[in-house]
């Protein structure tokens, strides 16, 4: 299955919105963490690396519509936390990934 990276930049107030919809945008990952859909997620900080300022998730999905629309139903978009959003196509090169057999 294909990789995505969903790249969320906070709002203005999504430092503050983040408490308080942190545990539904855990729960909306979830279902793809316990499939091992996800490669890696977590939170970008300012340059201090004190404050959370946006949000990485790579994982996978169907296509590229599939990986939207699972982006456009998680809770930092829906509430506000991220001023912005962004779905890319995401392909691993380092680690360098070793050839499987056939």
């Amino acid at each position: 299955m294909p990789l995505f990276v969903m790249i969320g930049r906070d709002g203005e107030d999504g430092l503050a919105k983040r408490p308080a919809t942190r545990p539904r945008h855990l729960a909306h990952l979830e279902p793809l963490d316990r499939a091992g859909r996800i490669e890696i997620a977590g939170p970008m900080f300012d340059a201090d690396g004190s404050t959370p300022r946006g949000s990485v998730v790579i994982f996978e999905a169907e296509n590229l519509a599939a990986a939207r629309e699972i982006a456009a139903r998680d809770p930092y978009v829906l509430e506000g936390v991220f001023a912005t959003w962004e779905i890319h196509p995401f392909k691993i090169v380092f680690p360098e990934l070793p050839e499987l057999p056939g």
